[in-house]
């Protein structure tokens, strides 16, 4: 195992029907283990993630949220789990399903300046948190979930998360 990492789940599906080839399925599991570690939850907690074209995206944006063109990611939340308590046992179930169209993520990527990683991590990272409750519909609940985002994201890509989670694992 690698020092500071959180153990890694057994409960991550992923389902790649994307043409990009550009996408390291492990890291998105890893980030998965990290907000799941972060968020207080069980480690097995089972989530799915789809990788899709734009035409199936654009076929799921306007299934569920009755909007046209595909979209960068979409979440299905199933079990209503909600973070864990600071203290006390870890909640278990199903979060739910993410779909993200790598297309439009590397092209948001371009958009903002950074990589198509990057990209993909801002995505997951914000179909987890929809999946575990949270929203931005309201100006308090974008505040709250778009902090909490960042919050997340930075500790992911500084790799210091021995000491943003409290614990520390040896490298054998």
């Amino acid at each position: 195992m690698i020092a500071d990492q959180p153990e890694q789940p057994g409960a991550i599906d992923i389902a790649d029907e994307s043409t990009a080839d550009w996408i390291d399925h492990e890291r998105v599991r890893a980030l998965i283990a990290f907000v799941l570690h972060r968020m207080r939850l069980d480690p097995d907690c089972t989530v799915s993630v789809a990788l899709v074209d734009e035409d199936r995206m654009a076929d799921l944006h306007v299934r569920w949220m009755d909007e046209p063109g595909p979209t960068d990611v979409l979440s299905f939340p199933m079990d209503d789990l909600r973070p864990g308590p600071e203290s006390g046992p870890a909640p278990l179930g199903t979060l739910g399903d993410i779909v993200v169209c790598p297309s439009v993520a590397q092209r948001q990527a371009e958009t903002v300046g950074h990589t198509r990683e990057q990209e993909l991590d801002v995505l997951v990272t914000h179909g987890m948190l929809h999946l575990l409750g949270f929203d931005h519909a309201e100006p308090e609940e974008h505040r709250e979930m778009f902090g909490l985002q960042g919050d997340l994201l930075s500790q992911w890509s500084s790799g210091d998360w021995g000491s943003q989670l409290g614990r520390r694992d040896d490298v054998e």
